[in-house]
């Protein structure tokens, strides 16, 4: 096996988005690294059964319900 090709694997704490905070193990930045979510199981509407909406003004999501508006989507 090569020596030094595999990045750090370190900790670091992960922000959601109603703010509450954890720690994991990750080789995303560096150690003590703050990495803060924009979608998280806690606010998107994959995780929550649908309690969640999302959040589009114009974007893919809107385009989508135009485009096919017609179909019941």
């Amino acid at each position: 096996m090569k020596k030094d090709i595999h990045p750090g694997y370190h900790m670091v704490e992960v922000k959601l988005t109603d703010g509450t905070t954890f720690q994991t193990r990750s080789t995303w930045g560096k150690e003590g690294d703050t990495l803060t979510l924009d979608i998280d199981p806690s606010a998107h509407p994959a995780w929550t059964g649908g309690s969640a909406k999302l959040m589009d003004t114009g974007g893919r999501v809107s385009k989508f319900k135009n485009k096919y508006a017609g179909l019941g989507f």
